[in-house]
Formats: C-alpha cells, sequence, structure tokens
C-alpha cells in the first residue's frame, strides 16, 4: 500500500555531506516510498565523493551562498524535469574554527555568515523554484528543538534556527497568494552526525540527552527522517508552517529523579 501517496513524485533533497547526514537519510527514506529524488550538494568535490553512495540518482552542485548558483540551478530544474512536488531543506552551517565564546561575544561575520546559509537560503530556494513546484507540494526544512532552551555548547545557531521557525509562517503566507504550497519544520533533538560531531561540547551535550531521553535512548536519524517524508507527503496536508518536534520525548523528562539526584549528589561534594 503507497501510505505516504509518494510514489513518481520529484523531491528535491539539498545538504547531504555524508551517509550520516540527515538529508541522507531523508533522501533514502523517499526514494524507499517510491519518490523521485533529486539530490543538491555544495560543491563538485562532494559530488565526486557521493557518487558511489547516491547511486543513480540525479546530483547537482549549488553553493547556497552564491545567488548566481541557486538562479542556475533553478534554470538547470526547468529544463531537465516537468516541475517539483518538494524539497527537502538541510542546509546549516556555523562557524566554530575558534571554539564557543559567550553569546554576547559572537562574531558578527560568524553570526551573519550562519543566518545567510542555514535561514536565508531556504527562502532563497523557495523563491527561485516557486514557479516550478506543484501548487499541492511541500517544503520541509530541518530545525531543531531547543531553539527557546540557552544551550551554550550549540553557541549562536539557536536563535538563527528560530528566524528558519519563523520564515515558515511567512513563506507559507506569501506562497498561499498563488498556492497551496506548505512549509514545514522538523525540529529534532540532538542527533550523532559529523556536522555535530565538530560542534564543540555537542557530544557531552549528546549523551546527557541520551540519560533524559525516557526510554534512555537517542534519537535516531531515521526517526527524523520518517518525520520529514511524512510532512511532504499529501498524508500530511492539514498540517503547515509547523515545527514538528521530535526528540524522543527529551523535553518533559528534565527533571528525571535520577538526574536530580546525581545532580544535588555533586552539589554537595563541591
Amino acid at each position: 500500500m503507497d501510505f505516504l501517496q509518494l510514489t513518481g513524485r520529484r523531491i528535491a533533497v539539498f545538504g547531504v555531506a555524508n551517509k550520516k547526514s540527515v538529508a541522507y537519510r531523508i533522501g533514502k527514506t523517499l526514494e524507499d516510498a517510491g519518490a523521485l529524488v533529486v539530490y543538491v550538494v555544495r560543491s563538485p568535490q562532494r559530488r565526486e565523493q557521493l557518487a558511489k553512495l547516491l547511486g543513480e540518482a540525479p546530483v547537482y552542485v549549488c553553493d547556497v551562498e552564491h545567488q548566481d548558483q541557486i538562479d542556475a540551478l533553478a534554470a538547470q530544474f526547468q529544463q531537465d524535469f516537468d516541475g517539483l512536488y518538494g524539497f527537502v531543506h538541510s542546509i546549516a552551517f556555523a562557524d566554530y574554527s575558534d571554539g564557543i565564546h559567550p553569546f554576547h561575544d559572537t562574531g558578527r561575520r560568524q553570526f551573519l555568515q550562519a543566518v545567510d546559509i542555514s535561514c536565508f537560503s531556504f527562502m532563497a530556494l523557495a523563491g527561485a523554484l516557486k514557479n516550478q513546484l506543484d501548487p499541492a507540494g511541500a517544503v520541509v526544512t530541518i530545525s531543531i528543538s531547543t531553539t527557546r532552551m540557552a544551550s551554550e555548547s550549540y553557541g549562536f545557531m539557536a536563535p538563527v534556527k528560530a528566524a528558519l521557525d519563523s520564515s515558515l509562517a511567512f513563506l507559507t503566507k506569501s506562497f498561499s497568494r498563488f498556492s497551496e504550497v506548505r512549509f514545514n519544520a522538523v525540529a529534532a533533538g540532538l542527533l550523532k552526525t559529523s556536522a555535530s560531531a565538530g560542534i564543540p561540547g555537542y557530544v557531552d551535550a549528546y549523551l546527557f540527552a541520551e540519560r533524559v531521553i525516557p526510554r534512555k535512548r537517542a534519537l535516531s536519524t531515521d526517526e527524523v527522517a520518517h518525520t520529514a517524508a511524512f510532512l511532504l507527503s499529501p498524508r500530511s496536508s492539514g498540517i503547515t508552517a509547523q515545527s514538528i518536534v521530535v526528540d524522543a520525548g527529551m523535553s518533559i523528562n528534565y527533571f528525571d529523579q535520577e538526574l536530580v539526584s546525581d545532580a544535588m549528589r555533586v552539589d554537595v561534594q563541591k
């Protein structure tokens, strides 16, 4: 049974870096559901590195920091295909090369670059592809579950993701003037990906999350991918401008008795 009703629908997936990428798992989930997946990666070198991993699927190159490349991609899509049902935006970047600083010491260049790549690119891609998107299609981006939590290990990316979440409402509203394209986000909890491993302090936060999650088992990338596939499918037609939290219950369990006891025991020892 084709429950998701994605068979034969063409969907572009942006942001695959390696086999641990959220974008890669979303792409594989969509392919398993019968969708026609088109991948878009950052550079020719990345395309070459991923050739074996992505198999026979079409792979395009677009560095979203450059509007001319976004426009060229849109033109190429229009030439190669008869439209898109939707696309997945799984692109984020923050420059932590000099470590994590207090939020008030965030550099202007680093912050604006993170906004450009992680948030504005979502808006820019939607605008460039608007005439190719199925009027009843769907677009999904990947956010985080903790934009209202001052997680120091995540640095300045949480406010950037908050802006990404806000853009869902504005894109839904502006597109509603000519289509019914839906814009949603999967607000994921902590994941074990290559990108997250490069964030200072992230590993400790991930291990802590494993203890906070009621089932005592971390969120998997496939759990995020499955939610993204649902949000892309016609089965979620009543959901738009939403950030769906997928954190395996982490946010309801911060006062777990065992964790509180451990914290108080450490405090007494001090």
